[in-house]
């Protein structure tokens, strides 16, 4: 009878010991562990991220850091970092956690477009991914690299398609570029190569008068009739005389391009510069910002007329007057001059 209540009473604490333990293991591990209100959170670690590092960032997120760390030690995690981006959901346990910062690094969508400078480039592109814009601009400025693949510093900006894409955001400066260099390649497909050569433009040329017609026209539907008044002047040796480039070429002397200039004016004609069209013939040296795909595709399907001259049309906001003649064009000039005056459009 003294044995079987011994007996009874090993098992019982052998019963009460199991409980403790499976609730200290389910509350430990398997319990709800995170302290954020929102369906999600997102976690960024850096590529030389240290656990400690990781701690710090998620002792906001989560209830108990205590029996985070307890967890990760368990798991070996504190020695196996993995950088990228993470996504925790609610109420998900350590086990939840650490498994998703393990093995579940989720892309991201970069945009950029509209950027006129590498370095605006980089700046966009440096707040979205893990590499920074004095990397990334180190980067895309590499002269071995442009002159492998057919670029000078001046054209250097022609290799970036305005688009979105998606990256892991713990992207490199080089993986970027490296990426951006095949999207290049795969836009520049057969089809618009011959296009190109066609009407005798290499793909930076096609770029660089994009950024013009682009500059000129937000009206996607008009681009193609203002891409052909440049192609018209271009084949006949005339110089271009576009405005955006003259605004460009202010902005690079005067080292300032957060200025906005709104209107042209004579003596901003005279700047001596190779992207001042109307002092120099051809095409700038390279392009005066990122043109979208609507405008390269423009200048490779340009409208074919007779056009050679164009101005703002008043009466048709964001459109323009086209004119055959001079003596057309500056009747159309002048009533914009007017318009202008009027509404006191000075710079």
């Amino acid at each position: 009878m003294y044995i079987k209540k011994i007996l009874l009473a090993i098992v019982l604490l052998g019963m009460v010991g199991l409980g403790i333990f499976s609730y200290y293991v389910y509350h430990t591990i398997l319990a709800p562990n995170t302290s954020f209100s929102s369906e999600t959170k997102e976690v960024f670690v850096k590529t030389d991220a240290s656990y400690l590092d990781v701690i710090e960032q998620l002792r906001p997120l989560v209830k108990d850091i205590e029996s985070f760390d307890v967890v990760a030690q368990k798991k070996a995690y504190a020695n196996h970092i993995k950088a990228g981006r993470f996504v925790l959901k609610k109420g998900m346990s350590n086990n939840d956690i650490i498994n998703t910062l393990r093995s579940s690094n989720q892309p991201i969508s970069l945009v950029f477009n509209n950027q006129e400078r590498l370095e605006d480039l980089a700046g966009r592109v440096s707040k979205q991914i893990e590499a920074d814009s004095l990397s990334l601009l180190q980067t895309m400025s590499d002269s071995a690299f442009l002159v492998e693949n057919g670029f000078q510093p001046a054209t250097a900006l022609a290799m970036y398609i305005p688009n979105q894409y998606e990256f892991y955001w713990n992207t490199s400066a080089e993986t970027f570029r490296a990426r951006m260099l095949k999207e290049y390649q795969r836009f520049w497909n057969e089809d618009r190569k011959a296009r190109a050569e066609k009407i005798d433009l290499t793909p930076n040329e096609v770029y660089t008068l994009a950024a013009i017609v682009q500059k000129e026209t937000a009206k996607v539907d008009e681009r193609r009739r203002v891409a052909g008044v440049y192609m018209n002047r271009h084949k006949r040796g005339i110089k271009l005389d576009a405005d955006p480039t003259v605004i460009y070429a202010v902005k690079k002397k005067n080292g300032d391009f957060d200025r906005i200039i709104k209107r042209v004016l004579y003596k901003d004609l005279e700047t001596d510069s190779p992207y001042n069209t109307y002092k120099y013939a051809g095409l700038p040296p390279g392009p005066i910002a990122m043109p979208d795909i609507s405008a390269i595709d423009a200048v490779l399907n340009y409208e074919d007329h007779d056009y050679y001259y164009f101005v703002a049309n008043p009466e048709k906001p964001g459109y323009h007057k086209f004119a055959k003649s001079l003596r057309q064009h500056n009747n159309n000039r002048q009533a914009y001059v007017r318009w202008i005056n009027k509404v006191g459009i000075n710079r």
